[in-house]
């Protein structure tokens, strides 16, 4: 598992956030018209992107989120530095829970940020957003 709380560089994380607003162009997304792009840096320092993808069974929309994350993964990448999440919104929004939960499973210390239409902008790290996670690995007492 990568190293605990890397240091991003803020040109790096503003870098995510540009290619997260980026990804949004190709979320498909007919039924909410709710635009979310994800960019996220590999411990190997490659960027991948996802955005969402809705289905009219709505169970079946993968989020952007975890589209980058599988990105990742079938690239053969198992560590997440950082991930930068753009929605089309007024305000920052977190990810959902089944997607931090997906991002647990390969950093949990992993640096969030979230941008949005307006100016906002949010900083987490995971364990804020997810203090709790399922983990056979490690159960949490």
């Amino acid at each position: 598992m990568p190293a605990e709380s890397q240091v991003v560089p803020q040109a790096l994380l503003e870098e995510l956030a540009t290619k997260a607003r980026a990804a949004s162009a190709f979320a498909y997304c007919p039924y909410s018209r709710f635009r979310v792009g994800a960019a996220l840096l590999s411990q190997d320092g490659v960027i991948y992107t996802g955005c969402n993808v809705e289905n009219a069974s709505y169970g079946l929309t993968v989020c952007a989120e975890r589209n980058a994350v599988f990105r990742m993964a079938a690239s053969g990448s198992t560590g997440i530095v950082a991930l930068a999440l753009f929605t089309s919104s007024p305000t920052p929004q977190t990810p959902c829970g089944a997607c931090l939960q997906v991002i647990d499973e390969f950093q949990a210390d992993t640096l969030i940020v979230s941008v949005c239409e307006g100016d906002g902008v949010q900083r987490w790290r995971l364990a804020e957003l997810l203090p709790y996670p399922f983990r056979l690995r490690n159960p949490s007492p």
